[in-house]
């Protein structure tokens, strides 16, 4: 009975691959039809940055149209319950080598942190999150990457011209190699996990040698990480989440898929029958009608699990708009230091 089982949901899945790279494969635009946007958008680029037409063209017609991508893009992880994705990040390997990472890089990240407010396990969290402390920086060609977003994938296009726009002006400005750099299969690059946007308009040189280097600088990968979050908001000293408790006749509220800026305040909580975990100690500072909170609600096994999310956890999902990536990098940052405080403290 077992093996029948198990051979059903073989076929079940195999099924279910084959209807989505169908799905995939029906949505895609025709190859004249990519290479017409391609051209059009060649053509505007050269006039847009006074560069000769020709050379874009040139350009593009070394990108690779790659379906897989696509097909990538159908499933991020962050369509998983938290009780599946939180597992992919909150590991031993991880977390010790998120404590290696920070002793290897203590002064850095204790002077950028010292000039943003950002804390050290944060911004190595999110390196940890993103590339594991930068083994995993993507195999895919950028540019093939941006290109068959951009002319191939109808969803978000618009975003993806832009994208490969910025690409483009990045190379120019920074020196990076239009057809060797790899990232991503959404196209971002670096041991933040820039896209190119982000990476002209957050990045920082901070080892002093003329370059923005998130590629293979750490010291500039720091302080660019540290800089994104800064720039959107991060309150210095400021606590992230706080868990809560829900009594039988709470309101219900379903998982958000894209986590809604801080708008309640604790008495709203309290009257849809939400309040603090037992044990949890606030700041009476937090505690007036002037502190603004959001609702996280992450699925377990058992049933749901409820936080009250302050402003510095919306920051968090200005990186990726997905709640259970900020929770992720949390709690994350929070096994790091407290692991990385154990070890210093059994040292001395």
């Amino acid at each position: 009975m077992k093996t029948l089982k198990r051979t059903s949901r073989f076929f079940a899945a195999i099924t279910s691959a084959l209807v989505l790279s169908a799905a995939v494969s029906a949505a895609t635009p025709s190859a004249a039809e990519r290479q017409k946007q391609a051209d059009a958008f060649a053509r505007e680029y050269a006039r847009k940055h006074h560069r000769p037409v020709e050379e874009i063209r040139a350009i593009l017609a070394t990108a690779e149209f790659r379906p897989d991508i696509i097909e990538a893009m159908t499933r991020p992880a962050e369509k998983k319950a938290w009780h599946q994705y939180r597992p992919i990040f909150l590991t031993d390997k991880r977390i010790d080598g998120g404590v290696a990472f920070m002793r290897a890089h203590r002064k850095t990240l204790d002077t950028v942190s010292a000039e943003t407010g950002v804390p050290p396990e944060i911004i190595t969290a999110i390196i940890g999150v993103e590339t594991f402390y930068g083994r995993i920086t993507g195999r895919h060609r950028v540019l093939d990457a941006l290109t068959t977003l951009a002319f191939g994938y109808p969803k978000r296009a618009p975003f993806f011209r832009s994208e490969l726009e910025n690409f483009l002006q990045l190379s120019k400005e920074e020196g990076i190699p239009l057809t060797d750099t790899t990232g991503s299969y959404a196209g971002a690059m670096g041991y933040g996990q820039f896209m190119p946007s982000s990476y002209r308009h957050y990045a920082r040189d901070f080892d002093g040698d003329g370059r923005r280097d998130l590629l293979n600088s750490v010291p500039d990968a720091i302080a660019s990480v540290a800089n994104y979050f800064s720039k959107h908001g991060w309150q210095a000293g400021q606590p992230v989440v706080y868990p809560l408790i829900a009594s039988p006749g709470a309101r219900h509220f379903a998982a958000e898929k894209k986590p809604q800026k801080p708008a309640y305040s604790w008495q709203q909580l309290a009257d849809w029958g939400y309040r603090p975990k037992p044990g949890t100690v606030i700041p009476e500072s937090l505690t007036g009608p002037q502190t603004r909170l959001s609702l996280v609600v992450l699925e377990q096994p058992g049933g749901k699990e409820y936080w009250a999310a302050l402003p510095n956890f919306y920051v968090i999902t200005r990186y990726n708009h997905s709640p259970l990536y900020a929770m992720a990098v949390y709690q994350l940052a929070r096994a790091i230091k407290q692991k990385s405080q154990t070890a210093a403290a059994t040292a001395e």
